[in-house]
């Protein structure tokens, strides 16, 4: 009987250094969704525009079609991945930026292409969606920062004493981060 109420008092003790534990892990939990909500959002915001610049320049350039091909079929893909909110593991993470990144290539490749051509460059519907999705890139990048920040406060907290007795019980897993695509260390050159 000793040992029953031993082992019991262990367990509440347990529970009460970590209870409280619980309730935040769950509100930063809810943090990182609304976090990746935001960031799939914009990348949405992203997706949305590239129809309305592809059809500009199609009506404004007679060039490759290769390129607006490209374009269409990474919005295609990048637009076909999704994650899971609640299953934000590095590898899911990574195959949807992998899947975003392509489309963000062929949006460079496009814009660089369409410099061979004065009429579309003149263009003020090009120019308004060329800033349109500059100011997506912006906020995809702020959203990104947003997210990661999100699951660097949920990870602490999950691995931090005694919380960390609380995350195992509930099964509280680490999130991943968005990282830094390949190659993006290496300053770009510029000819002219």
């Amino acid at each position: 009987m000793k040992r029953f109420l031993s082992v019991m008092i262990a367990v509440v003790a347990v529970m009460s250094l970590s209870s409280c534990s619980y309730n935040s892990m769950v509100k930063l939990d809810e943090n990182v969704k609304g976090k990746w909500g935001a960031v799939q959002s914009q990348y949405q915001r992203r997706a949305d525009l590239i129809p309305n610049l592809v059809n500009t320049v199609k009506g404004e350039a007679n060039f490759e079609k290769g390129t607006l091909t490209a374009v269409v079929e990474a919005r295609a893909k990048a637009t076909s991945v999704q994650v899971d909110a609640s299953k934000l593991t590095p590898e899911s993470i990574k195959q949807y930026q992998e899947a975003q990144g392509q489309l963000s290539t062929a949006l460079g490749r496009l814009l660089s292409v369409t410099e061979n051509y004065p009429t579309l460059r003149a263009n003020d519907s090009f120019k308004k969606l060329q800033d349109q999705l500059e100011g997506t890139e912006n906020r995809i990048t702020m959203a990104r920062n947003d997210f990661n920040t999100a699951v660097q406060d949920y990870n602490s907290k999950i691995r931090s004493f005694p919380a960390n007795l609380t995350a195992k019980m509930f099964g509280f897993a680490a999130k991943g981060y968005f990282s830094a695509d390949e190659g993006s260390d290496k300053a770009p050159k510029v000819q002219f």
